[in-house]
């Protein structure tokens, strides 16, 4: 059984976690908050405290994980800490997500956070995908829409997992 990592596991990650259960996955979300986990368990998905400030937390997660979600288009934050996790800290994790049994990333490319990082993280992704061959699917919903925010990632993961 495959199994989903959604990084930034906030109300919409855990109506996408939902989903994805519902179609046979098992999924794992994150929060850095102790009430954030108690919410995604609640929601039915196992919860994982981790921060994606710190890279080497989200890897310890990874062992058993085929597609990773960076659900962080709309993350919270200083200037400088989104600056990072969309920028050396996202490359850091995708530098290292090549050895692990990680077969594809989605990334959030829409989102409340300011547009230039949502595009140099998309940017990021994608060379990821092009040298270490990590399929990539790059969001272009905005969570304001929904259920076709939810359908476009549900798509995403289902397409990404067809190219391993």
């Amino acid at each position: 059984m495959a199994r989903a990592l959604i990084v930034g596991c906030g109300c919409s990650g855990r109506a996408l976690g939902s989903e994805l259960r519902d179609e046979g996955w098992e999924v794992r979300g994150t929060s850095r908050e102790e009430e954030g986990l108690a919410v995604i368990e609640a929601a039915g998905i196992e919860p994982a405290r981790a921060d994606p400030e710190r890279p080497a937390t989200i890897l310890d997660l990874v062992g058993d994980v085929t597609i990773v979600l960076w659900l962080l288009g709309s993350a919270k934050g200083s200037s400088q800490d989104l600056a990072a996790i969309h920028g050396p800290r996202l490359e850091g994790l995708l530098e290292r997500l090549v050895d692990t049994p990680v077969r594809g990333f989605v990334y959030e490319g829409v989102g409340t956070v300011d547009s230039k990082l949502l595009k140099g993280g998309a940017e990021l992704a994608r060379r990821a995908e092009s040298t270490w061959r990590i399929p990539v699917a790059v969001t272009e919903t905005s969570r304001e829409h929904g259920p076709r925010w939810v359908e476009e990632l549900e798509t995403a993961v289902i397409e990404l997992l067809a190219q391993r």
